[in-house]
C-alpha cells in the first residue's frame, strides 16, 4: 500500500530530506511550511524522486491550519499514515538576558506546534485504527547544555509529550517515535534568536563539522517507523552520553560541567563559571 505522509517544516533541512526519502518508496508526501516557494520546489523534487508531492501552507502556531490539512488529505488521499512534527526554531541566551518574548516564541512553535499536530491528527488515526507520529526533538532535550535554556526546555517538552503519547495511544494502533539528533547540517540557525554575539556562526561551525547529515537522520527515522521503534538517536557519542546519564548521573554531571565551561568560554564568556 502506498504510504501517505505529512511533514511540517518540510520545505528545507531534515523535513526535505525525509520527504525525499519517502518519495523514493513511491509515497504520497505532503509538506506543510510557511515558505511557499521552497515548498513548491520540494514538492516537485518529491515527484521527481518517484513519489507524489503536494505542498500546503502551514503555520504550526495555528491549530486551524493543521485541522484543515487533515481534512484536505482525508478527502484527497483517504487518510494519512505518518505525521512528522518537524517544524522548529532555535534560541540561545542566558536566563537573565533571554527575553520572555523569545521564550513564548519558541515554546509556541517547538512545543505547542507538536501538540497541535498530534491533537489534529489523533482523531483520524483512531478512526483508521493505525497511524504514526514522528516528533522531532533534540539531544538538547536530554543533555541540557548551558546558554540554551529555552531551546532545551522546548525539546524536553517534545520528549515528555512523545513518551506520554507512546503509552496513551499505542492500544489504538498509533505508534510514536521521538527523534533526538545532535548537531548535523541544517538551516536551523537561519531563524535563530540570541543575544550572544557570534553564536549562530559557532553553532553553524559545529553543524558543518558533523559527519551526520540530514539524509542520515532521515534514514534513521524511516527505519524506526518501519520497525516500530520509539527512540531515534542518530549520534553515537551523544547516545553514549545519554546512557551514562541514566546509569552514572554523577559521572555525567562532572563531564557536562567540564564541557559547559569550555562551551561558555567559546561563546565569549557570556556566563562565566568560577
Amino acid at each position: 500500500m502506498t504510504q501517505r505522509v505529512f511533514i511540517t517544516g518540510g520545505a528545507s533541512g531534515l523535513g526535505r530530506a525525509l520527504a525525499l526519502r519517502y518519495a523514493r518508496d513511491g509515497a504520497r508526501v505532503c509538506i506543510g511550511d510557511i515558505n511557499p516557494e521552497q515548498g513548491a520546489t520540494v514538492a516537485r523534487e518529491i515527484t521527481a524522486h518517484g513519489g507524489e508531492g503536494y505542498y500546503v501552507d502551514c503555520d504550526v502556531r495555528r491549530l486551524t491550519d493543521l485541522e484543515k490539512i487533515r481534512d484536505d488529505l482525508t478527502a484527497k488521499w483517504g487518510g494519512v499514515d505518518i505525521v512528522v512534527n518537524n517544524a522548529g526554531v532555535a534560541t540561545a541566551g542566558t536566563i537573565e538576558d533571554s527575553t520572555l518574548t523569545d521564550w513564548e516564541w519558541i515554546l509556541d512553535i517547538n512545543v505547542l506546534g507538536v501538540v497541535r499536530g498530534c491533537k489534529a491528527f489523533t482523531p483520524l488515526f483512531k478512526q483508521q485504527g493505525a497511524g504514526a507520529f514522528v516528533n522531532v526533538a533534540s539531544m538538547a532535550g536530554l543533555m541540557l547544555a548551558p546558554l540554551m535554556s529555552s531551546y532545551n526546555v522546548s525539546k524536553a517538552g517534545v520528549i515528555a509529550l512523545s513518551e506520554t503519547l507512546h503509552q496513551e495511544l499505542r492500544d489504538f494502533g498509533i505508534h510514536t517515535s521521538c527523534v533526538c539528533p545532535a548537531f548535523f547540517q541544517t538551516n536551523l540557525t537561519a531563524s535563530m534568536r540570541s543575544d550572544i554575539a557570534g553564536i549562530q556562526q559557532n553553532v553553524g561551525k559545529l553543524m558543518k563539522r558533523s559527519n551526520i547529515t540530514a539524509d542520515d537522520v532521515a534514514e534513521d527515522i524511516h527505519r524506526a517507523v518501519r520497525e516500530g521503534e520509539f527512540w531515534v538517536l542518530p549520534h553515537v557519542k551523544e547516545r553514549r552520553m545519554w546512557i551514562l546519564k541514566r546509569h552514572a548521573p554523577w559521572a555525567f554531571d562532572w563531564l557536562m560541567h567540564q564541557e559547559s565551561k569550555r562551551w561558555m568560554k567559546k561563546m565569549g564568556g557570556a556566563a562565566r563559571a568560577q
